[in-house]
């Protein structure tokens, strides 16, 4: 018993005297806030002086509507007021003389109506209760004069009553309420009887404790029970969307490619036109891209010369789009629909010596899209290229299908598709072994000649991809909804585990 007293802390001395008190009571006696009598009680309990248990219940309770009718009764308890002194009114004249919204008017005709208290025709109320209907008070009135109560304690007809006033905006309000009650032990009941001299113990070493030997020498210090838990300690880390992103990086850079990287602001000229997307294509419009009210300006005439050209009247061999490619869409601001515009930026910098050459990017884009569990206005893409006079699409498969393997996604088949800017085109999906469903995730193909012509000077093969990254992402951390991913909830984010091994 001695070492056990040792043991205890300043609070938990304070609050052991009250042990039998509620915990509310305990603050109060002790003269300690809630936080340091709850974490004085979890010590006690370590050291079996106590046991704690905890319930959790469900409390009914007013919400804001429900504290204003509490006082000046139901909407329909006004009505009904109102009517027991008047018996007949008009619609109009109801409601002004009863003050009460639309709404509220309405539901409380609604109301009586089914109570037949009342009978609507020709416009107007006529009331058919007598005193005493008119005196005795509903059901949800009783209830919303008895709340709070613990929803498991009411009768079947307080049931029925909730279920009315839950159809009703802010009326009510259920809440999960944790309670603690405080079991004493036989320990505990042994040390209350123990007389629990004033603390003199050294509680902690300070650098003023040490200067003198005088302040600690030939005193005691306070056991301390290195096997109690402790609060848990988590240390900073990247936010697990750039720990995904660095993981596509260091995937891109293995396999032997070189990073681009750009604005997530470009023109109309480098996200569509320079990827030969005809300036009348649905994608360039209000309801898919987000526009910024500004105009930039456009490279060299030299190569807007041959974008020109390439829409127009197309390139070797083939007809182009046939209409007037105009400067003015081309120079449109606007963020970025897709990382390939850094692409066709790319393209158009290199010079012949340079080649073969691989390029990836990683980066946010954004269109204008409805946010669900698997679509968001925002998402990150990740991209790449390879500039090969002797690539192939062979080459191109493979390149993807390295990829999706490193990235977790051991199965993956590819299915003939449309883009503007590639030809053959490809779409991808990987197979998502939980859900066992295919998942489309790889948009892909070699770049028209419209594109290369136009950006490197004549029509080398460029194998080009683009997969939706956000997705691989929702795999990597095992998420269910894309929403999940930016809603930063530290509990969530410290319990956040890379699954690729």
């Amino acid at each position: 018993m001695k070492k056990l007293i040792e043991s205890l802390s300043p609070n938990e001395r304070k609050i052991i005297p009250y042990l039998e008190e509620p915990i509310s009571e305990i603050c109060k006696k002790s003269n300690l806030d809630k936080v340091s009598v709850l974490r004085a009680l979890e010590y006690l309990q370590n050291k079996k002086i106590i046991n704690l248990k905890t319930e959790k219940k469900k409390i009914i309770q007013l919400d804001i509507n429900g504290i204003l009718y509490k006082k000046r009764g139901l909407p329909e308890r006004q009505l009904l007021i109102l009517l027991s002194e008047k018996r007949i009114l008009s619609l109009q004249e109801a409601q002004k003389l009863s003050k009460l919204s639309n709404d509220e008017f309405k539901a409380s005709l609604g109301a009586l109506k089914k109570k037949a208290l009342i009978e609507l025709k020709n416009g107007k109320i006529f009331l058919n209760a007598n005193n005493q209907e008119v005196v005795k008070k509903s059901l949800e009135e009783q209830l919303l004069e008895t709340l709070p109560l613990e929803q498991n304690a009411l009768s079947p007809e307080q049931q029925f009553a909730l279920k009315s006033l839950q159809n009703r905006k802010n009326l009510i309000e259920i809440i999960d309420k944790k309670t603690t009650t405080i079991e004493i032990t036989e320990l505990g009941k042994e040390l209350m009887k123990t007389e629990i001299k004033a603390d003199n113990l050294i509680e902690q070493i300070t650098p003023e404790l040490l200067k003198k030997e005088s302040n600690w020498k030939k005193k005691k210090f306070r056991r301390y029970d290195i096997e109690s838990p402790v609060p848990e300690i988590n240390g900073g880390k990247r936010h697990f969307v750039n720990q995904s992103l660095d993981y596509a990086r260091k995937i891109w850079t293995e396999m032997g490619f070189k990073e681009m990287t750009g604005n997530m602001t470009v023109s109309g000229f480098w996200n569509f036109d320079s990827l030969f997307t005809a300036q009348d294509h649905p994608v360039r419009e209000m309801q898919d891209t987000f526009f910024i009210d500004k105009k930039t300006k456009l490279p060299d005439k030299k190569l807007v010369k041959a974008i020109k050209q390439a829409h127009e009247n197309g390139v070797a061999g083939s007809k182009g789009w046939r209409y007037n490619w105009e400067e003015k869409d081309a120079e449109k601001l606007l963020l970025r629909t897709h990382t390939t515009c850094l692409s066709s930026q790319t393209l158009a910098k290199l010079k012949q010596e340079d080649l073969p050459a691989k390029f990836f990017a990683v980066g946010k884009c954004f269109r204008n899209e409805t946010v669900d569990w698997s679509h968001g206005f925002e998402f990150n893409q990740t991209e790449g290229i390879v500039v090969d006079p002797n690539a192939n699409f062979r080459h191109l498969l493979g390149y993807l299908k390295q990829f999706a393997k490193k990235m977790g996604y051991e199965k993956v088949r590819f299915r003939p598709a449309y883009f503007p800017y590639t030809e053959p085109s490809i779409e991808g999906d990987v197979w998502n072994e939980e859900k066992q469903e295919w998942v489309e995730l790889i948009a892909a193909g070699i770049f028209r000649p419209e594109v290369t012509e136009s950006l490197l000077g004549k029509p080398i093969p460029v194998l080009a991809w683009g997969p939706g990254f956000d997705r691989m992402i929702m795999n990597i951390f095992n998420i269910k909804d894309l929403r999940e991913m930016y809603k930063n909830d530290l509990t969530q984010l410290r319990k956040m585990e890379f699954m690729i091994k």
